[in-house]
């Protein structure tokens, strides 16, 4: 109802539209009896002239109404699924990082692509079908009931069994369908993962391997779908058959009532031509079973995300925060993944200034408190402050843009260098971007590349080697001179000189700011002004002076 709400006028304009177009094209068969009764068998030339025109001009006016009818609906249609589909953007991005990292990302894909798509498509198509055939339907029963109620007994007395197959298999077909959704989602999330991971395949000579399990799950999906067009063939052949029994059935009937001189030629056709459309939207309604049930599905997968809640909230009372002037503490903070602690009771004070390194072994939950600093996720236990203020009762978007966080392995848009370093920052002049370019190490690369900063970088950024990645992604950062900046590894792909040049090149391009610094470099730990050392999930915090005689 949030998403139908701001379309309902609209929608209330279409079926008017409909309704009038529908009323007019209703009138066609009885035009056909006049023709036949009134001036054919007649002989009445005027009649036949004035019935013809008038079916000309009826057909045209019900066809223009019907093309308004159709071109609002898939606007206001088009307009609405527009909206789902940002809204589930959006609910995507409150979503943690860890969401993204045990949910298949073929699958998610499917979700906002195919799925979103098929509702688009039935929305825009099945629906407005769905509108403009069942007020053929009740139309038609109308008039044929006006015309003869006898005959319209024996034409519609096999529609109940005609309904309760439709039933059955639309039940069928809604289960099927959504088995074909899933085997799809396989089918897709392992695709991603081959071409991800191609240079593995490649490298290990394991690209049989990797046809083979294509083949696995491609047969799969192939059964789910060879099933429902078997369910969906049904659907239409059974009523079908059912429907053309019942036509038969009533021209029998009507002849021998014309022969007894009991019902006019003219009244059997038009009687003939609204069953005809009184069978036809039937028909159209089952086979419509298919597309119905999969936007059942395609809804239900779509509103699974929408239920996915977000770990990360803001307060609707959350304050801002300009700059971060006196630091980041930790008071008590623990956490625990899959019942194995993490961090536990962590007490830090990082001085508003400072250069803080964080050394530890991997697994010991260095990441997890980058990922804390910038609210991906919240403490268990403890609380976060800075200015003195919890971070859960500050506005987010002000804390992640004074808080950055530049992860180890990056992630790289399909544009130039750039557009990457300016990455939603519209307003970056060329000289800014230039700058922060440099002072991320890029300056050799380029002086190398003919177009410069103008090169693109390719998918996922892989035209770059992981270090130009790494040192365009601290680029990004440094454009926005944040007020706190964690790198976690940002220098894993780099030898010790470059290494160097971009921690000097951190303090001289953030002469006020708090540089933490994940690493298991010695280099980098030695230029800290702090260092932290977390070890089975304690952290103990030495100044650089006690570092250095340690």
């Amino acid at each position: 109802m949030p998403f139908l709400r701001p379309y309902i006028r609209p929608l209330v304009l279409v079926l008017v539209i409909s309704l009038f177009g529908t009323a007019l094209s209703l009138a066609q068969p009885y035009l056909s009896k006049l023709l036949i009764d009134q001036a054919l068998l007649r002989g009445d030339m005027d009649a036949l002239v004035q019935i013809a025109i008038l079916m000309v001009v009826v057909a045209i006016v019900a066809y223009a109404l019907n093309i308004l009818a159709s071109y609002r609906y898939v606007s206001a249609s088009a307009a609405m699924l527009f909206d789902i589909r940002v809204a589930l953007l959006r609910h995507l991005q409150t979503l943690s990082p860890r969401f993204y990292g045990g949910f298949r990302l073929g699958d998610l894909m499917s979700r906002l692509n195919s799925d979103v798509s098929d509702v688009q498509r039935v929305a825009a198509d099945t629906l407005l079908s769905v509108l403009s055939n069942v007020l053929v339907l009740v139309g038609s029963i109308v008039l044929m009931v006006w015309l003869d109620w006898r005959l319209f007994l024996l034409g519609v007395v096999l529609i109940p069994a005609c309904v309760l197959t439709f039933l059955h298999y639309q039940r069928k077909l809604t289960l099927i369908t959504r088995e074909m959704r899933e085997r799809g989602a396989d089918l897709g999330s392992l695709l991603v993962d081959t071409v991800m991971g191609m240079r593995v395949v490649a490298s290990l000579r394991a690209g049989e391997h990797e046809v083979r399990r294509f083949e696995s799950g491609n047969n799969g999906f192939v059964r789910a779908m060879l099933r429902m067009q078997m369910t969906s063939f049904m659907a239409g052949a059974i009523p079908g058959a059912l429907l053309t029994a019942s036509t038969s059935a009533v021209i029998l009937y009507g002849g021998m009532k014309i022969i007894d001189g009991q019902m006019t030629i003219g009244t059997l056709v038009a009687f003939m031509t609204y069953q005809g459309r009184l069978f036809a939207p039937i028909q159209t309604l089952m086979g419509l079973t298919a597309g119905l049930a999969s936007a059942r599905v395609s809804l239900a997968r779509i509103f699974e995300l929408f239920d996915t809640p977000a770990e990360v909230t803001e307060k609707p009372d959350a304050t801002g925060l300009e700059r971060v002037r006196q630091g980041i503490r930790f008071e008590g903070v623990s956490m625990r993944y899959d019942r194995q602690p993490v961090l536990v009771d962590i007490d830090l004070d990082i001085a508003q200034g400072s250069f803080c390194a964080i050394l530890g072994p991997s697994g010991v939950g260095k990441s997890t408190l980058a990922d804390l600093m910038v609210r991906y996720q919240d403490p268990q236990a403890g609380r976060i402050l800075v200015d003195g203020r919890d971070i859960r009762d500050l506005k987010l978007g002000d804390l992640r843009r004074e808080v950055i966080l530049v992860d180890q392995a990056p992630h790289l848009f399909n544009d130039t260098i750039a557009a990457n370093i300016a990455f939603a920052m519209p307003g970056a002049s060329a000289e800014d971007i230039e700058a922060a370019a440099r002072m991320a190490g890029l300056g050799d690369l380029l002086t190398r590349l003919p177009e410069g900063l103008a090169t693109r970088t390719g998918e996922r950024g892989l035209a770059l080697s992981a270090g130009e990645r790494q040192r365009v992604a601290l680029a990004r950062a440094l454009l926005r001179k944040p007020s706190v900046l964690i790198l976690d590894e940002p220098t894993s792909a780099l030898d010790g000189q470059t290494e160097q040049l971009v921690a000097r090149g951190l303090r001289e391009a953030l002469p006020h700011a708090t540089i933490v610094l994940i690493t298991h470099r010695p280099v980098l730990a030695e230029m800290a002004d702090t260092v932290v050392t977390l070890d089975s999930g304690r952290a103990t915090m030495r100044h650089a002076r006690e570092a250095a005689c340690a």
